[in-house]
């Protein structure tokens, strides 16, 4: 069975590379992954040095280990001409156009980007069983977090979708008149199948993000980053998906005890004051660090990346309880 890692966390405080190591060292562990970007920066390509799209395809040099990168854009503008596809095979020609103009104001709506999104999330899920982790580095958090919390709130929709097609079909059916008998449409209704269909789609996404997925929050060592990374706990754990542990990311190293100067002077008040949010971390937050990472001077990437992974000492499977580090 599959296990999903979302990593999470405010814009710039180095989701990918934190995404992209761990998925470096689940291949140490000899698990076949899968890493999946949906943030529209796309810095995965940036990483590995190569070129990705939105279709899974091995990375160079690193023998277990995929790559892919959703474009959001691409999906939402594909969701829109799936559905009219769809929508036009069962309609007459003299309401396509309306339904087209409808479909075109809905998709500009808030919530289309998430839903779109979260219809290619489902559509990664489904089709990993090649793999024994996927890891998804998620788009900045609040895009993530409508993103998570989609199933339950789709579901409910269908659901109430599904009730007044029921109703409209009964309706029509009691309107028969004369010696006829009533159509039964009820049973070989698409619009009712369709909505069956993307009931059972939100389900099994529901199910998968509440029993085989695990989610970790990255910060930096900073007030906003904490403030933040509240906000992202606080709401995952009313949606039922605790947050499994906490990455600081990006902590100044410390000079040697010999240098002096301006530069040491401060780069150790620095490190006092990230100390400080170490503690503040530690108290604050029930969720455990379960690991921390020096930034680096160069970027990331080649045998940097090889450093990085070497730092997250990961155990278990997503479904086994956070050691002390990832």
């Amino acid at each position: 069975m599959t296990d999903f890692v979302f990593f999470g966390g405010k814009g710039g405080v180095g989701k990918t590379t934190v995404s992209s190591a761990y998925a470096l060292e689940c291949t140490g562990a000899d698990e076949e992954t899968l890493v999946v970007s949906t943030d529209p920066a796309h810095s995965t390509t940036d990483v590995f040095g190569q070129q990705f799209s939105d279709e899974p395809q091995s990375v160079d040099g690193y023998e277990g280990l995929s790559a892919m990168e959703i474009d959001p854009d691409e999906v939402v503008q594909e969701h829109l001409l799936d559905l009219k596809r769809q929508l036009n095979a069962q309609l007459s020609a003299a309401m396509v156009n309306e339904v087209d103009i409808q479909l075109e104001m809905a998709h500009q709506t808030p919530g289309a980007y998430e839903a779109a999104l979260f219809d290619r999330f489902v559509d990664v899920m489904q089709n990993a069983e090649a793999y024994d982790r996927v890891v998804f580095d998620t788009s900045p958090t609040g895009s993530t977090l409508r993103l998570l919390a989609l199933p339950e709130l789709l579901e409910q929709w269908i659901d109430r979708l599904m009730a007044k097609r029921r109703r409209s079909i009964d309706l029509y059916e009691k309107a028969a008149i004369g010696n006829q008998e009533p159509r039964r449409v009820m049973d070989g209704d698409p619009v009712l199948a369709r909505l069956q269909g993307r009931k059972e789609r939100f389900e099994f996404a529901g199910d998968v993000l509440r029993e085989q997925a695990a989610f970790y929050l990255v910060l930096n060592p900073d007030e906003l980053s904490i403030r933040e990374t509240h906000r992202s706990v606080e709401t995952l754990t009313e949606a039922e998906l605790p947050v499994r542990g906490l990455v600081v990311n990006r902590l100044t190293p410390e000079p040697d005890p010999d240098e002096e100067g301006r530069g040491a002077r401060y780069l150790r008040d620095r490190v006092a004051t990230e100390r400080d949010r170490l503690e503040q971390i530690d108290e604050e937050f029930d969720v455990p660090v379960v690991a921390t990472i020096e930034t680096r001077v160069e970027e990331v990437r080649g045998s940097i990346l090889d450093d990085v992974a070497a730092e997250l000492d990961i155990a278990g499977s997503s479904a086994d309880p956070p050691s002390e580090q990832l």
